[in-house]
């Protein structure tokens, strides 16, 4: 294992790994914030939304 390190050096390779894993985990939640099924964001609105038309009806709020 040491050998690797002689080839990379470890600081160059660690920053190169973190940016990676950064642009990998960006990606991954980008491309679930554009599926309807993994929206979290829609999906807030939509309760907000559905609260609203709640407390409009009865006159009463279901959080207390």
């Amino acid at each position: 294992m040491w050998r690797t390190w002689l080839l990379f050096d470890p600081r160059r390779a660690l920053v190169a790994l973190f940016a990676f894993l950064a642009v990998l985990a960006l990606l991954i939640h980008f491309i679930l914030l554009s599926t309807e099924r993994f929206n979290w964001m829609h999906t807030a609105s939509l309760v907000d939304t559905v609260e609203q038309v709640a407390v409009e009806q009865t006159g009463k709020s279901t959080l207390g």
